[in-house]
C-alpha cells in the first residue's frame, strides 16, 4: 500500500521541464565539421580543387576558321546562348535539381569558354574535363537529352542557323559517355 500511496503522491505534483539550452547561437556547420566554401571576391567562384588547365579537356577538337564563331555571333552571341541555355536548365523542372547547389558563375565561364573554343572564336578552355567535371552529379541519358533540347531553344532564340546548330551538336555528342553516369 505504501509504493501505491507514493505513486500516487508522484503522479499529483507538477512537472516542471528542465530549463532549455539556448542553441540559437550554435554554428551548427562547425559543430559538424562542414567545411564553408568562400567564393573568391574577384570571380565571384567557389573554390575547385587544383587540376591541369589544359584547352583538350573541352572535350572536342574545334572548328577552324570563323564561319561556325560567325554563325553563333562571335563571342557576344556565344555568351548569350550560354546564359540562356544556364537559365532553361535551371528554370527545367525535368533538369533543375541538377543545377542546385553547383557553382553557377562558374558555369557559366567554363561553357563560355568550352563552346567558344569549340567554335573557333578565340577563347581559351580553363576548365576542368568533362568526366571529372560531371563527377557524381548521377547524369542520365534522359537528362542529357533535356540539356540538349534547352540549348537548341538557347541556340534557335538566337537566329543561329539550323546546319551551324547540327554542327556543334554532333562536335559535342561524343562527350555523352563521360557525362551521362547512369
Amino acid at each position: 500500500m505504501t509504493f501505491a500511496l507514493a505513486f500516487a503522491l508522484l503522479a499529483a505534483q507538477p512537472i516542471t521541464e528542465a530549463p532549455q539550452e539556448d542553441l540559437s547561437g550554435v554554428d551548427w556547420e562547425k559543430e559538424f565539421g562542414v567545411e564553408k566554401k568562400v567564393v573568391d571576391p574577384v570571380t565571384g567562384e567557389l573554390p575547385v580543387d587544383p587540376y591541369t588547365q589544359d584547352p583538350a579537356n573541352a572535350g572536342a577538337t574545334p572548328f577552324t576558321g570563323g564561319s561556325m564563331a560567325k554563325a553563333f555571333g562571335g563571342q557576344e552571341g556565344i555568351r548569350k546562348i550560354v546564359d540562356r541555355l544556364v537559365d532553361l536548365n535551371v528554370d527545367d523542372p525535368r533538369i533543375a535539381d541538377i543545377f542546385k547547389n553547383q557553382d553557377l558563375v562558374r558555369l557559366r565561364r567554363t561553357l563560355f569558354e568550352q563552346v567558344c573554343f569549340i567554335l573557333d572564336a578565340g577563347c581559351t578552355y580553363t576548365g576542368r574535363d568533362m568526366k571529372s567535371s560531371h563527377k557524381d552529379l548521377g547524369t542520365t541519358r534522359a537528362d542529357l537529352n533535356a540539356l540538349v533540347e534547352n540549348l537548341q531553344q538557347a541556340m534557335r532564340e538566337a537566329k543561329v542557323p539550323f546546319a551551324a546548330q547540327n554542327r556543334l551538336l554532333a562536335k559535342l555528342a561524343p562527350m555523352d559517355k563521360d557525362v551521362v553516369e547512369r
